[in-house]
């Protein structure tokens, strides 16, 4: 979404402005996306305001997903799944009403509780 020269970047602004804020996430994620913004004008600030103004929010407490993550990451291992991935994975098991958003293929490869497909949002009908 901040990332203007992304090839997504359309299409991610016009799936948000159909979203209700706030949009849920982990702390993983928005450090990865500090991370990955970290040379895009006011990126990471920009995240961070977001934060602040509620648009994002952090409902996830890593610390007592400990367990569940370790698992993922270990059925996953060979994708790679990354801290936030698992994350992500994690918050459908807890809400099972949610949806994630994302760019990344391997979200079609994630299962949750075991054997459930994620539901997610990718561009070209992912």
């Amino acid at each position: 979404m901040l990332n203007k020269r992304d090839r997504h970047h359309s299409w991610v602004r016009a799936v948000l402005d159909g979203v209700e804020p706030p949009v849920f996430t982990c702390e993983a994620v928005i450090s990865e996306a500090c991370f990955l913004l970290r040379h895009a004008r006011s990126g990471q600030e920009t995240v961070l305001a977001l934060l602040a103004e509620d648009v994002l929010r952090v409902d996830f407490t890593l610390a007592d997903e400990i367990v569940a993550l370790q698992g993922l990451m270990g059925k996953f291992a060979s994708v790679p799944m990354s801290l936030a991935d698992a994350c992500l994975v994690r918050m459908t098991e807890l809400d099972t009403r949610s949806t994630v958003l994302t760019l990344d293929k391997d979200f079609k490869v994630y299962r949750r509780n075991r054997r459930q497909t994620i539901p997610t949002l990718m561009p070209d009908g992912g």
